[in-house]
C-alpha cells in the first residue's frame, strides 16, 4: 500500500500514524529505536504490506497490468489503490479528504524530527504535491514519472498511468472487494 492508505489504516493514534507513514524508510529490527507506539505503527505498516502482497485480489490487480511492467506492477497497484481510495473517499472515511490530509500533515510535521533523514526532506513533496494529485490520472502519471526518475536503473514506470485507465473497472472491483478486508485486518492489529 502507499502513503494515503497506510495513514488511513492507522486509526486515531497520532504516533501509530507516524510509524505507519514512515514504515518503508525503516529497515531491520526495531528494538528500542523508536517510542513504542511509533514502533507499533512501523510494525503495522509491515503487516499491511505483507497482507496486501499475499492477498489474491491484490495479486489479481497486479496481473491485470501489462507484463512488461514486471516487478513494478506491485508499486503501480499501490499507487492506483490510493487513486481509487481518493475517488471513492466517502465510502471509506467520514472525514473529508482535505481535512484528513491537513490533519495527517500536521501530525507528521509535529513529529518530523522522528522521521529518517531521507524522509524528512520528502514530507513537503508527499503532502503538497503527491497526495493532493493522486485523485487524478495526470497526477498518477506525474507520480509514476517522478518515481521513475528516482530509480537508478531503467524502468517502465513513465506512462504507466495508461494501465490505470485501461483496467479501471477491474482495478476498482478488486479494490472495493479488498479494502473492507484490509480495514478489518488493520483494525484487528490496532486493537490487539
Amino acid at each position: 500500500m502507499n502513503y494515503l492508505f497506510h495513514m488511513l489504516l492507522s486509526g486515531d493514534d497520532d504516533l501509530i500514524l507516524v510509524g505507519n507513514f514512515m514504515g518503508d524508510f525503516v529497515k531491520g529490527p526495531l528494538h528500542e529505536r523508536f517510542e513504542p507506539r511509533i514502533s507499533q505503527g512501523i510494525l503495522l505498516h509491515r503487516k499491511i504490506d505483507s497482507f496486501a502482497e499475499r492477498h489474491p485480489l491484490c495479486r489479481q490487480s497486479r496481473q491485470r497490468l501489462d507484463a512488461r511492467y514486471g516487478r513494478y506492477r506491485g508499486v503501480m497497484v499501490d499507487i492506483f489503490y490510493d487513486y481509487l481510495l481518493i475517488n471513492d473517499w466517502e465510502r471509506w472515511c467520514d472525514e473529508p479528504f482535505t481535512d484528513f490530509l491537513a490533519r495527517s500533515h500536521s501530525v507528521i510535521e509535529r513529529h518530523r524530527h522522528t522521521l529518517p533523514d531521507g524522509m524528512q526532506r520528502l514530507v513537503p513533496v508527499i503532502f503538497d504535491e503527491l497526495l493532493p494529485s493522486y485523485g487524478s490520472v495526470p497526477g498518477i502519471g506525474s507520480a509514476l514519472s517522478r518515481l521513475s526518475r528516482r530509480i537508478s536503473r531503467e524502468n517502465p514506470l513513465h506512462g504507466g498511468e495508461g494501465e490505470l485507465v485501461r483496467h479501471s473497472e477491474g482495478l476498482q472491483s478488486d479494490f472495493r472487494d479488498f479494502a473492507p478486508e484490509l480495514f478489518r485486518y488493520a483494525e484487528s492489529i490496532n486493537s490487539a
